[in-house]
């Protein structure tokens, strides 16, 4: 008679797994913008630091980002605007994902945004900005920092 292998799972093999867990991550162009190979860069970059990342694509509403990143339980919504309507789209996904109950879930944003909009932004919940010529690390070293899996 053979048996098969018994798992016992305990609050420490619990811990391990959700500390394995991997950041996730959405990358949304909201609006009009029509260009995302920064975008794409940074999603890319993201995924090669091991976070998932889900990219939305092109032209999404702040309703549909906020609601992708609710249904992908994700950690962290990056947004990308090179349109100027960064200072009316990135604090409405803020807005809604705080109207539905997951103002947890953190967001930054990047691409054409001048340097007196970011105080605006920040004060709106967009936890930073990244202007362009940000180094890719910069952006994982600061998901890594303020995300945490554990």
């Amino acid at each position: 008679m053979e048996f098969g292998t018994l798992l016992i799972k305990t609050p420490n093999s619990r811990r391990r797994r959700e500390m394995a867990r991997k950041i996730r991550v959405l990358v949304a162009k909201p609006g009009l913008d029509g260009h995302d190979r920064g975008a794409k860069v940074i999603a890319r970059a993201l995924r090669d630091a091991g976070m998932e990342v889900i990219y939305t694509g092109i032209r999404q509403t702040p309703e549909q980002i906020a609601n992708a990143a609710i249904q992908e339980d994700v950690d962290i919504v990056g947004l990308s605007s090179l349109s100027g309507a960064h200072n009316n789209l990135f604090p409405k996904v803020v807005q809604i994902l705080r109207e539905k109950g997951a103002g947890d879930i953190l967001v930054f944003g990047g691409g054409i945004v001048p340097v007196d909009d970011i105080p605006g932004l920040k004060k709106a919940g967009i936890r930073e900005i990244f202007q362009p010529g940000a180094s890719t690390e910069d952006i994982i070293k600061y998901i890594k920092e303020n995300i945490k899996t554990a």
